[in-house]
């Protein structure tokens, strides 16, 4: 039995096939396998977060590719990726702003966290799927001034 989540994305994939939407159907399928892949991986069926996590890094991988894009003058490119990008946030919780992680942080800060270690373990399952990690880290640095 799928998971609600990947029950969703193919119900999702089936109406973008019938209304022949190729990029849609491209990533929602590419999106299916890959989450097919880390079943495998994984040996058990995805709970719903760990499907979330399939989908962040999915995003990820494309944040990347439109930076080496721009790096290369590939604008083409670029719009295709964010428009894949575009699709698959579609999955994943609302994002959280860089404002609201500040908060996040000093909150934790002023718990009496005083490390990057120690707030970034807390912080991280808060904001997992929700904001960058790498952009957290940033923010925890510049906050505690390291």
């Amino acid at each position: 039995m799928a998971s609600q989540f990947e029950q969703r994305v193919r119900a999702d994939l089936n109406d973008a096939r019938r209304s022949l939407q190729k990029e849609r159907t491209l990533v929602l399928a590419t999106l299916l396998s890959e989450l097919k892949n880390k079943e495998i991986e994984v040996g058990h069926e995805l709970t719903d977060d760990e499907c979330l996590g399939v989908v962040s890094k999915a995003v990820k991988q494309r944040k990347d590719a439109v930076a080496q894009f721009r790096a290369g003058a590939r604008e083409d490119l670029v719009a295709h990726e964010e428009g894949q990008i575009a699709i698959l946030q579609d999955y994943l919780p609302a994002q959280l702003t860089a404002a609201d992680v500040r908060a996040m942080v000093q909150e934790v800060v002023s718990a009496g966290a005083n490390n990057i270690g120690a707030v970034m373990k807390q912080l991280s399952p808060r904001i997992k799927g929700r904001f960058d990690g790498a952009e957290a880290n940033r923010i925890v640095r510049e906050v505690l001034g390291a």
